[in-house]
């Protein structure tokens, strides 16, 4: 890439519009680096609107809570997880696990299609980034060392999620 092109991807990152960009850092991207399409679409301006400061960090900028911090981690009721972002139903409770990890995990999401997810390199390391299928917000993590029967692990941030007891 050209020195202009990287200077325009610059600004574009730091959601700066001088050339028509629209993305915000935490914009999810499709595999193209294009800007992905969700079912439930806002403005950073709405989400920020929509959002606490705290719930905006993490799910639109791909922030995370600090470990055995978060309001869900110590949840032990029965009931659902929505999308803290747009209502959307991820995981149910028991699905829940104590991993040990300090932030909620769960073996599988509610339905197939609750989440998506995408490869993480950032922080120098590459990680399997889990998104909401319904507005892109960023949820937390999956890894490969979950209990039986799925062998995964879904480490959420509780700021992503609300809660719905049965």
């Amino acid at each position: 890439m050209d020195r202009i092109g990287l200077g325009i991807g610059f600004i574009c990152l730091l959601g700066n519009c001088l050339f028509g960009c629209s993305e915000s850092i935490g914009a999810p991207k499709d595999k193209k680096g294009g800007t992905m399409k969700y079912e439930v679409q806002k403005s950073e301006e709405e989400w920020k609107k929509a959002l606490s400061p705290e719930q905006y960090r993490i799910i639109r900028e791909k922030g995370t809570e600090r470990a055995f911090t978060g309001e869900y981690y110590y949840n032990k009721e029965k009931g659902k997880y929505l999308c803290a972002a747009c209502g959307a139903e991820l995981f149910n409770s028991d699905t829940k696990y104590e991993s040990g990890s300090g932030w909620p995990s769960f073996y599988k999401p509610a339905a197939d299609k609750s989440v998506q997810s995408e490869t993480d390199t950032s922080h120098g390391m590459t990680r399997t980034e889990v998104l909401c299928a319904r507005c892109g917000g960023h949820l937390g993590h999956v890894f490969p060392d979950g209990p039986e029967p799925t062998g995964l692990r879904y480490c959420i941030n509780s700021a992503s999620l609300k809660f719905k007891k049965d």
